[in-house]
């Protein structure tokens, strides 16, 4: 897939359409769901983004994108093929939790501290309609919980235990410029 400068824009923070349970997705092949799946690609593909909930371009529907690549905004992030995910659901592995940045597309300039699980397994239904599992760690396993959150009207900032862990995108790259220097 190409970058595309016709792309659709994402949902903003305060937007209705983040504070919703998504759909679960019925047919599959419906030129809807479909046409849906290509804006999502198209959107993340144009994006620092390393993962994507259908919410978040304004459709209450449960399909996820992960797609980790490294990125100025995630220089770190493991590479991977992008995994279209359709209705799916997680079982937490390992209760050990873990603090780290996340940020997200429909919430520009902010960073924050946010607790998530290490390891845990996916199920979800691929696009030929077949059931899949993957067992995600670390940095995957976020993106994952991070994008579910999406589907069930949670943005990252509703995990955060202290307002002192958040901070402004700006701040965030002076820390990791000084952690990585």
């Amino acid at each position: 897939m190409k970058k595309n400068q016709n792309v659709r824009e994402f949902a903003q923070l305060g937007d209705p359409v983040l504070r919703l349970q998504a759909m679960p997705v019925d047919e599959l092949k419906s030129s809807h769901v479909v046409d849906t799946i290509l804006d999502m690609q198209a959107a993340l593909l144009n994006s620092s983004g390393v993962g994507l909930a259908a919410p978040q371009i304004f459709e209450s529907l449960c399909i996820i994108i992960i797609a980790s690549r490294p990125s100025q905004r995630y220089p770190l992030a493991p590479e991977m093929d992008p995994i279209v995910m359709i209705n799916p659901s997680f079982k937490v592995l390992s209760q050990m939790t873990k603090k780290d940045w996340e940020g997200c597309l429909s919430i520009p300039g902010i960073r924050a501290l946010v607790p998530r699980y290490e390891k845990i397994q996916i199920t979800f239904i691929d696009q030929q309609g077949n059931t899949q599992q993957l067992i995600a760690e670390d940095f995957v396993a976020r993106v994952f919980q991070h994008e579910y959150d999406h589907l069930d009207g949670l943005v990252y900032l509703d995990r955060v235990e202290n307002n002192k862990d958040i901070i402004s995108e700006s701040e965030f790259q002076k820390l990791m410029a000084l952690k990585y220097s």
